[in-house]
């Protein structure tokens, strides 16, 4: 992702559902937004503030960082007495940052205060905002944490030579799978050079097969970028117009609200209103619920969640239909357009969509953490990966990608240079933007773009920089943050255009 990292606040009525998502951060934001990472703009404000919201803020800080179950436990009696425990979910979130240190206070009020946070050990900084009732002791109403980037508010590491940040993401990649917390493979690449590439942990734990360059790892969201090429194939070919409706390719779809307004354009950038495909009826169906047809004739009848292109919203369902659409104008089914189309074409021998139950040879076995413990993540795999995500493929086959679409192999230059331009996304929130299928990266001296995807686990990330000619991949069997974390170091250590 994933992936948009997008906390919201809640009222007190919706505290636990929050809270919750804290704790399961691995599960909960990557299955609802692709893993790329929000940049604020950050006042100099560097003391928390002696309000009630900061005295707040300092308890959870002081019980988080400490890792003492007893000392989470307290806090959580003390501040949150109506939640549900989560002390396990902070203790598991804090094995996995390390903990955090105040960098400074964007925004405070008596009731309300926004941090901003660096990850100890790493790059990562990430925004916790909390609001709280004026009690004695203070009672917290809501709370939330999202992954931020150093864009505007200033970097916390140093920029470095190309070879001092390849050194700088190995040795943090080192330290993660030393301490269990990265099991994946990562690559970087300058002009189509591999400079770094190297596998860590196990592709599967219970047999001790080991990770190697050659795993393929699941990639959740990033399968986007494979659909939004093949789409933007078919705009080439003139057998698809961005600006139609999608009724003008699919005049049975069921809800026709949608099929009237919704256009080629809207679902390729998120802002048709199209919804999310992980419902309730879906987790019942995980397992019968194969082909585009099939999500189509499971949420198809779904009305807009908003007026098409008044707003943006991560929707899944919305490149399923993407991916519904190929197959209807091509006259081949997803599965074969983008293996004949996308990855032979760019020689990606190694990626696909095939069903979890056929054998795939050095396919990795995925891991979710649950009370310490890594444990299998198959009861959550859908049939096969859909046009939205879920696919598998490999950090060389990725790097074949990046370089076939930048060298116009797979879509026209002018579609590319669409492709990965902002076209939409949350300006109030200072979001980078997406293109069409692809995240935008450009920061102070630099551009770039990519996708990431997670869900349990499962994490990667594919970070393309034209002006300097640098690709990074980092692809993890594990939950996310895992790869998108080490991506985000390399950016933020990078020497810029």
């Amino acid at each position: 992702m994933c992936c948009w990292t997008r906390w919201a606040e809640r009222g007190k009525s919706e505290l636990s559902a929050t809270i919750r998502l804290l704790a399961r951060l691995s599960e909960t934001m990557l299955r609802y937004i692709p893993l790329l990472l929000l940049a604020w703009t950050l006042s100099a404000q560097t003391t928390v503030p002696d309000t009630p919201a900061g005295h707040a803020f300092s308890a959870w800080l002081d019980a988080f960082n400490s890792g003492d179950r007893a000392k989470v436990k307290a806090y959580l009696k003390r501040h949150e007495p109506e939640s549900e425990d989560r002390t396990d979910g902070m203790l598991e979130f804090r094995e996995r940052t390390g903990g955090f240190e105040v960098v400074r206070v964007e925004k405070s009020e008596p009731l309300h205060i926004d941090v901003l946070m660096k990850e100890r050990g790493s790059a990562n900084q990430a925004l916790a905002k909390i609001g709280v009732k004026d009690s004695d002791p203070v009672e917290v109403l809501s709370i939330g944490i999202r992954l931020v980037s150093g864009r505007e508010a200033g970097p916390v590491v140093a920029r470095l030579s190309l070879d001092g940040a390849v050194k700088a993401l190995q040795s943090d990649a080192e330290a993660a799978a030393a301490k269990d917390n990265f099991s994946g493979a990562v690559l970087v690449a300058k002009d189509g050079k591999v400079l770094f590439e190297q596998a860590y942990g196990m592709a599967d734990r219970d047999a001790q097969v080991k990770n190697t360059l050659k795993t393929r790892f699941r990639l959740g969201s990033m399968n986007k970028m494979f659909t939004a090429t093949a789409a933007l194939q078919l705009v080439g070919a003139g057998k698809l117009d961005l600006a139609a409706p999608i009724g003008k390719y699919l005049p049975d779809y069921p809800n026709k609200e949608v099929a009237a307004k919704v256009t080629v354009r809207h679902l390729l950038t998120h802002t048709g209103g199209t919804g999310d495909i992980f419902t309730d009826e879906y987790e019942r169906r995980r397992l019968e619920t194969r082909e585009p047809a099939d999500y189509v004739k499971l949420l198809g009848a779904r009305g807009p969640e908003f007026e098409p292109g008044s707003r943006w919203e991560y929707s899944n369902y919305g490149f399923v239909l993407l991916g519904y659409l190929v197959e209807r104008v091509s006259g081949e089914s997803y599965y074969e357009y983008v293996r004949k189309h996308v990855f032979e074409a760019a020689g990606m021998s190694s990626t696909d969509s095939l069903p979890e139950s056929e054998k795939v040879g050095e396919r990795s076995k995925g891991y979710r953490r649950r009370d310490g413990t890594w444990l299998s993540n198959a009861d959550t795999l859908p049939w096969r990966g859909s046009p939205a995500g879920g696919g598998y493929s490999t950090v060389g086959d990725l790097l074949r990608f990046a370089q076939a679409l930048s060298a116009g192999k797979l879509v026209s230059k002018d579609l590319l240079t669409a492709m990965t331009t902002k076209q939409a996304g949350p300006e109030e929130e200072g979001a980078r933007g997406y293109g069409f299928g692809m995240g935008i990266l450009n920061g102070p001296g630099y551009k770039g773009f990519g996708h990431s995807g997670g869900a349990p686990g499962m994490n990667g990330d594919l970070r393309v920089f034209p002006g300097t000619g640098v690709v990074v991949v980092v692809l993890a069997n594990l939950d996310p943050p895992a790869a998108t974390k080490l991506a985000e170091g390399f950016q933020a250590r990078m020497p810029v255009e």
